[in-house]
């Protein structure tokens, strides 16, 4: 019968839960602090940003 589950298999199916929770959250924590690029320099560079408020205008569209 599907119900009938000796007294050990109760702990051994806890104990499957815990081990797949456990390897689940090392995981977790293996992609959360991992490095994200592997680079032989050191971290990547920053790829180019321009930063204005918004009232600044380009200098490209400036009339003048």
């Amino acid at each position: 019968m599907v119900g009938d589950v000796g007294p050990g298999g109760a702990l051994r199916e806890l104990i499957l839960v815990l081990v797949v929770a456990l390897a689940g959250l090392l995981l977790a924590m293996a992609a959360a602090f991992a490095p994200w690029h592997a680079t032989p320099a050191g971290p990547a560079p920053a790829g180019l940003v321009e930063l204005r408020s918004p009232g600044d205008v380009p200098d490209a569209t400036r009339a003048g």
